[in-house]
């Protein structure tokens, strides 16, 4: 590779890949050392160790960073070792022995190494005594080494037998050397069983040693590295890679966690600046005293919008006037307002001659937004109909199950412009939905959606449309500046006045007199004229549980839906404590099942229990949804299509069985459903953990606090990286390795200016050929899906 970046980088150039494009077509190019597969560089043994961990690149490898490292004076605590467990421990050498097996013919070696308390005993096996008196040699009393291997027992004691090892300072050229080698950190990486941290080590050291300066892709621009004290990649890779000390590995790791953050936040910059060269159809509100259907509707409210609400209405509004599209993600508490806000927005849009599009997951919620819209607007969403506003507009649904008349109904109230409001599923993106004049684009709960679904439906306007993102996920700070970056983010807060709190308690699900009292304070709540829900993860009793083949919450296999209408998710409790955890846990509870035995519950006999899932027809789901809002039925027993904007004001009370299943986001939006109205709101989850696990401590956090950034933090401290940007649904590794949204709040902000600085001045990067490459590499469309999903 070229020391010159702009002769080795044309315009299109795929840095990491060791090719370029030109007018179209592929063109082999100078290999990239990066690109380099390990095969060749490393040789097809070691080549294929590394592979099982994910590395097939130099650069792969270089990019697998030390997880931490070990201090050869501070020696592993031997007293905490589990049996079956493998590890990686640093002991100190007390013994070694060899001796011949009469039993069974061969020699064995025995060796004992400590922490300076407990001991490890070290089990060599073998034909002859040749081989282990190598070992022998190597292992002498005093040395320090690195061992890995499996726990076992033998008689009592425990061991590792045939242990990989390393001895520190042994395997150097002098002593002088060794002495060096033997002070310096150690650095441990994410390893397994076919080859150890140690390996990697060294085949990290063939890589990186050889490699020069130019040699190295820095996507750091020079201005950046000496504005933020930076060196060059090639340098950050030998920190962390191969330390003298402690600060050295530290700086290497700041600097390499800067560029993940800045790599990311360009990316985003370049989203926010093509939007913003993109043109939109300008939407100003009504002068005064010109008809004006959301001057009408702000007079007919029967309540006041709160602070947020109109601070940011006006927001919106101003970026609805302008002729460049609007991209803001609107998120709020369960309960803040969004509805409205979102609905103001699509009557300025209205009122200026436009349309706009509601997009909804399921066909409940879809439904529940029309029926909603239509009763908030009320003679304002009844244009040309008797008793309607003159100036008003209609509200067409559209959804897959419709009939066909009614279908064609709302396809010709789109298409025509006479409905100025079009709610639907992703049905609104079918070929066959057109709109006279598409200006606003709602998505309700983004994360349910995904990259086409949403451009699919901003391609039928003839201009770019605006865009307005909502969702009820509470979302912190330094999430939203990744996740959403390239959208302007607004927060609702506050309450409305008149909504009562929520209180929630953690019911043992092996506490009988616990259980008992469960149904009583249900049946309390019903006599009072409420409502209650009980969840549960799935629909029929005999589906595979957790983590034994990922039975979806409405009850299809997890990737063979048979609808193609709802958004029915695949619940987050899916092995959400890691592989295995779920196996030895009772069968998750059933909707059909629970439904059934509700109605043997002493304390709830004569009380209307129904059942609503995705797998039932949609004429059905509409049925008991509305029995359950007029109070025919009295207890819903449900999946999780509930979880999201069902709005049924009496319900005060819910019951969730195997919370300790759920994640605490999608905890947090079952609760939103009861105490939507003036009566507080109960949620009871039942649950069965032990102490001290993640499970225990989402059903307890749910517990005391109703705070959804504080949620939102807590769930996201418990789940890794990969997850939070999504990547984990993708099937691939997540692209950062050191940066975590969470913490690094700082690293964020500053990247994210300096990003934006650079991005600014060269929005496609031309003059930044390294920087645009990493984009390419590290964010390929795949990846590029977690900038537009929660």
């Amino acid at each position: 590779m070229s020391s010159d970046p702009r002769t080795a980088a044309p315009a299109d150039a795929d840095h990491l890949t060791g090719t370029r494009r030109l007018a179209g077509d592929l063109v082999t190019g100078p290999v990239d050392r990066f690109a380099e597969p390990l095969t060749k560089v490393l040789g097809p043994r070691s080549a294929g160790a590394l592979a099982k961990l994910g590395l097939e690149t130099t650069g792969d490898l270089l990019g697998h960073y030390p997880r931490r490292y070990g201090d050869p004076g501070k020696l592993t605590d031997l007293g905490g070792l589990v049996l079956g467990e493998h590890v990686t421990i640093m002991a100190r050498v007390v013994q070694a022995t060899v001796r011949a097996m009469r039993s069974r013919g061969g020699a064995m070696l025995q060796a004992e190494v400590t922490d300076g308390v407990h001991r490890l005993s070290l089990t060599f096996f073998a034909k002859g005594t040749g081989a282990l008196r190598t070992h022998e040699s190597r292992l002498q009393p005093g040395r320090t080494g690195l061992f890995t291997g499996v726990v076992s027992a033998y008689r009592g004691a425990r061991q590792l037998t045939h242990p990989d090892y390393l001895v520190i300072g042994v395997d150097a050229d002098d002593e002088e050397a060794a002495l060096i080698e033997a002070r310096r950190p150690i650095p441990l990486y994410p390893a397994s069983a076919s080859i150890p941290s140690w390996r990697i080590q060294k085949a990290v050291r063939q890589v990186l040693d050889p490699l020069t300066e130019d040699e190295v892709p820095d996507p750091l621009p020079p201005a950046v590295r000496e504005a933020r004290g930076f060196g060059s990649r090639h340098a950050a890779l030998k920190d962390v890679h191969e330390p003298f000390d402690t600060r050295q590995w530290q700086h290497g790791r700041d600097r390499l966690r800067y560029e993940e953050a800045f790599v990311l936040q360009a990316a985003l910059a370049q989203r926010r600046a093509r939007a913003e060269a993109e043109e939109a159809t300008a939407r100003p509100l009504r002068a005064p005293g010109e008809p004006s259907a959301l001057a009408d509707f702000d007079a007919s409210l029967p309540f006041t919008l709160t602070a947020g609400q109109r601070e940011i209405g006006e927001e919106i509004s101003g970026e609805l006037e302008r002729s460049r599209p609007m991209q803001r993600l609107l998120q709020g508490e369960v309960g803040s307002g969004k509805t409205v806000v979102a609905l103001r927005a699509m009557l300025q849009v209205v009122d200026a001659g436009g349309q706009a599009a509601l997009l909804a997951p399921t066909e409940v919620l879809a439904s529940q937004h029309a029926r909603t819209l239509r009763t908030l607007l009320g003679p304002l969403a009844e244009e040309g109909m008797l008793g309607g506003a003159d100036h008003g507009t209609r509200v067409a649904l559209l959804t897959g199950s419709m009939g066909a008349a009614a279908k064609k109904g709302a396809l010709l109230d789109a298409a025509s412009g006479r409905a100025g409001i079009v709610v639907g599923t992703h049905a609104l993106l079918s070929e066959n939905v057109q709109f006279a004049d598409l200006g606003l684009v709602v998505v309700d709960e983004q994360h349910r959606f995904g990259v086409e679904q949403r451009d699919a439906l901003r391609a039928k306007a003839r201009t770019s449309p605006h865009l307005l993102v909502m969702t009820a996920t509470p979302i912190p700070r330094t999430v939203a500046m990744t996740v959403f970056g390239d959208l302007e983010t607004s927060s609702l807060t506050e309450i409305p006045a008149g909504r009562a709190g929520i209180t929630t308690h953690v019911v043992p699900a092996d506490n009988e007199a616990w259980m008992d009292r469960t149904w009583q304070r249900v049946r309390e709540e019903v006599d009072a004229g409420h409502r209650a829900y009980v969840v549960c993860a799935r629909i029929h009793p005999d589906e595979p549980a957790a983590g034994s083949g990922a039975a979806d919450a409405e009850g299809a296999p997890a990737k063979k839906k048979t609808r193609t209408d709802d958004f029915d998710e695949v619940p987050d409790f899916l092995d959400l404590d890691g592989p295995g955890t779920g196996s030895d846990r009772p069968p998750l509870r059933a909707v059909l099942e629970v439904a059934e035995e509700l109605a043997s519950v002493p304390a709830l006999r004569g009380l209307a229990v129904g059942v609503l899932h995705g797998q039932m027809a949609p004429a059905d789901k509409e049925k008991v949804m509305a029995d359950f809002a007029s109070g025919a039925v009295q207890v819903l027993v449900s999946t999780t299509v509930v979880e999201v904007g069902v709005d049924v004001p009496e319900a005060t009370v819910m019951v969730v069985f195997d919370a300790d299943r759920f994640g605490l986001s999608q905890l947090h939006q079952l609760r939103g459903r009861v105490g939507r109205g003036s009566a507080p709101g109960l949620c009871l989850l039942v649950s069965t953990v032990e102490p001290g696990t993640p499970a225990a401590v989402r059903v307890e956090t749910m517990a005391e606090t109703t705070d959804g950034f504080r949620l939102a933090t807590v769930d996201l401290e418990l789940r890794s990286e990969g997850d939070v940007l999504g990547a984990a649904q993708s099937g691939r590794a997540s692209s950062l390795r050191l940066l975590r949204v969470v913490k690094d709040v700082a690293v964020i902000e500053q990247a994210r200016a300096d990003a934006a600085e650079v991005v600014g001045g060269d929005p496609e990067l031309e003059q930044h050929p390294e920087l645009r490459a990493a984009i390419a590499s590290q964010l390929d469309p795949e990846r590029e899906e977690f900038l537009e999903r929660a």
